[in-house]
């Protein structure tokens, strides 16, 4: 269980062991409302964090998804690139065959060009046997009829043409031979080049790759810390909701008791009036009788006490001298466009006094934001419960627990809290005061004004 919690099972506590002491349940009542208060704090900061932790948790999905993205395209583009290599692969193959193929052609280049250089030295040794040239005029002279002339003459063209031919054959099956052994290794060459940067390209997508996977990890073990920070965030407001039930059950318990004190004093209050009715019955016979026989009685007359309005007949009476600044219900402010006023402002000076404005318990005492100072009575009419605030006092008389009279002097007006003057803000609720104000009446309702 979190250490914050202990001060509230505490206050529980001392609850339960105050049962036989009325101004103690008024107290701890003012601690346990108190402590709600510090609990729903606690619970508006835990819930702040967990929505803080949801944006860090969404924040690192978010990255790791786009990651994961990043991924999914690395291997698209390695499966690509694998694809690349196979197919160059493929033409390194086709290439390594039509090398072989060329090479067969090559070795047949070859034979042909042997073949020929053997025809060609046979050639130039019979050149050289005959002194360097073949005399092709002597052949021709040397005819016997001019049929053997034309004859002779074809002859020798024949060889002279065979001659041209293989030489301008054996150059150019040369020059092939050179042209396709330079295309076929160049071909080779930037295949294998191709191959090798194709290779390097799949080396560094694996290794970005590996990054990535590396980093994913990285943001998901954070993910996962967040997770369980999350997790005892949501822990603790979960205790606390539980601890502000709980809170709230014994403010319910107390309030209840509060109301029950109330009942019963109204039902002493009734039976001290219906005695303090019987005996003024007897002394006012008792007066008939000695004047009778000449006595006389003289009663001191009353001490004038500060300003404050007469005490009506009935249940309720005005509980401050001075005008109505202020009705119950929306009204427009010059600091603000409109506000429901859930009460009625009188105004007068300060110290003016404050009544009660019926009989019943004093609840609450003290500061309550911008009510300033203020008085919480809780009341008993016919066993139906009420409560009165009286707020922005300069003075409190009362302590919380007292049981109070209509038309008792519990306080002083003042001009505590946010007020603009110095003036009394009256609520009147059925039931319970809540700050919500769901339980709050118009005063008028009730109160004579």
């Amino acid at each position: 269980m979190s250490k914050w919690m202990l001060p509230f099972l505490v206050a529980i506590l001392f609850l339960t062991t105050a049962i036989e002491n009325p101004s103690a349940f008024a107290s701890s009542l003012k601690d346990m409302q108190v402590e709600k208060q510090n609990i729903e704090k606690k619970k508006e900061d835990l819930n702040s964090d967990i929505k803080v932790k949801d944006s860090e948790i969404n924040k690192v999905e978010s990255k790791v998804e786009s990651i994961r993205s990043q991924i999914n395209e690395l291997t698209n583009k390695v499966n690509k690139t694998n694809t690349d290599i196979e197919r160059v692969e493929e033409e390194i193959a086709q290439t390594t065959r039509e090398i072989k193929k060329l090479q067969k052609s090559i070795a047949k280049l070859e034979k042909r060009i042997e073949e020929r250089d053997v025809v060609l030295r046979d050639r130039i040794r019979a050149m050289q046997v005959t002194g360097g040239q073949v005399n092709y005029l002597d052949v021709l002279l040397g005819a016997n009829s001019f049929s053997d002339f034309i004859d002779r003459y074809s002859a020798v063209s024949t060889l002279m043409e065979a001659d041209r031919d293989i030489m301008k054959q054996q150059n150019e099956d040369k020059e092939q031979l050179e042209v396709e052994k330079k295309l076929v290794e160049q071909k080779l060459r930037d295949q294998e080049k191709r191959k090798d940067e194709l290779t390097r390209l799949k080396v560094s997508l694996d290794s970005q790759k590996k990054e990535k996977a590396q980093l994913v990890n990285k943001l998901e073990a954070e993910q996962k810390k967040l997770g369980k920070e999350k997790k005892k965030l949501e822990k603790e407001y979960h205790e606390a909701h539980e601890v502000s039930k709980e809170v709230e059950q014994a403010i319910a318990a107390e309030e209840a008791r509060i109301a029950e004190l109330a009942r019963q004093a109204e039902i002493a209050r009734k039976k001290a009036e219906e005695e303090a009715r019987k005996k003024a019955a007897a002394a006012a016979a008792q007066k008939a009788s000695a004047s009778k026989t000449g006595g006389s009685s003289n009663s001191p007359a009353p001490t004038p006490t500060t300003p404050a309005p007469p005490v009506s007949n009935g249940d309720w009476t005005r509980p401050a001298a001075g005008y109505v600044s202020s009705e119950f219900g929306y009204r427009k402010l010059d600091f603000v466009d409109s506000t429901n006023h859930r009460g009625i402002d009188v105004a007068n000076s300060s110290g003016t006094p404050i009544l009660a404005a019926g009989h019943g318990v004093v609840q609450r005492t003290g500061v309550l934001g911008t009510y300033g100072n203020i008085i919480m009575i809780k009341h008993s009419v016919n066993g139906k419960i009420y409560t009165t605030l009286y707020a922005h006092l300069s003075s409190i008389n009362v302590s919380s627990g007292q049981v109070v009279s209509k038309g008792q002097v519990i306080g002083k007006m003042g001009n505590t809290g946010r007020s603009s003057g110095p003036h009394l803000h009256f609520e009147f609720h059925i039931g319970g005061w809540t700050a919500y104000g769901n339980s709050v009446v118009n005063p008028r309702s009730y109160v004579p004004f």
